[in-house]
């Protein structure tokens, strides 16, 4: 797994700042900017949080590279819709170079990666099966049909491309670009940080969080689980782990401001 801070918005706590100078003063366009001190930035952005007023926060996003996780994080992350995703096509890349994700509890048990691992490569062998029984059968029926060799081969293995990738399993490696902004960060952060989330896209949710922190330090300084600022939202199904949790954020976010 790979996470990558590729763009983002300029000063994003100055932004916010300002978008919020202007709900609550009578400063113009012109000079919103004007007198914006780190102190009155950070003023700025206490009094947001203070209050509960979360819409200024959307002025400001991230963009990450994502890449090295399976198919099963694209189907969770994409759950979040205050988002923007790019995501590698399956059907207009064919996986000749077939990767997939290992579970660390299937790596932790080496019977079961064995057994992984021979699913892994059963799996890419039909599928490079199939893609070419459909390719040589749609070359076939499009020469016949008067194309020329050439062009009725590129045609035929897009085509075959698009119905091959039904075998391909959820451990299949993707990789995308990722957009979201601080308020829908912050979301993501109190979901997918939580113990009770998948592994692989808390693992992510972390990563995303140490690249943040240190750009609006303000903004996320309660980002994470729930549990962080409060008591756990789980009700029954709470992991119990909530000194730890807290433990391990604290120590996330001063390395992340650290090193940062």
């Amino acid at each position: 797994m790979l996470v990558n801070l590729i763009a983002h918005t300029n000063d994003p706590e100055k932004t916010i700042a300002a978008a919020a100078k202007l709900c609550y003063s009578d400063a113009h366009i012109a000079t919103l900017l004007d007198s914006l001190t780190p102190e009155k930035t950070a003023a700025f952005l206490q009094r947001l949080s203070d209050v509960g007023h979360a819409s200024p926060i959307e002025h400001a996003s991230f963009t990450f590279g994502i890449e090295g996780v399976s198919r099963t994080f694209l189907a969770q992350v994409t759950r979040h819709r205050i988002g923007s995703f790019s995501v590698q096509s399956q059907r207009y890349v064919r996986l000749e170079d077939f990767r997939y994700v290992i579970p660390p509890e299937i790596e932790a048990i080496p019977e079961a990666k064995a057994q992984f691992i021979d699913a892994m490569n059963d799996d890419a062998r039909r599928y490079l099966e199939l893609v070419k029984s459909l390719e040589d059968a749609h070359t076939a029926r499009l020469v016949a049909e008067g194309m020329d060799e050439k062009s009725a081969r590129s045609k035929a293995g897009k085509q075959a491309n698009e119905d091959a990738r039904f075998v391909l399993p959820n451990a299949c490696e993707t990789k995308m670009v990722m957009t979201m902004n601080c308020r829908s960060l912050i979301n993501f952060f109190n979901l997918r940080c939580c113990n009770r989330a998948q592994w692989e896209i808390r693992a992510v949710a972390d990563e995303m969080l140490r690249l943040v922190l240190p750009l609006a330090p303000h903004i996320f300084a309660q980002a994470g689980p729930r549990c962080l600022t409060g008591p756990c939202p789980e009700g029954r199904m709470c992991c119990g782990q909530m000194d730890a949790v807290r433990d391990k954020y604290a120590a996330l976010k001063a390395e992340a401001l650290q090193n940062g």
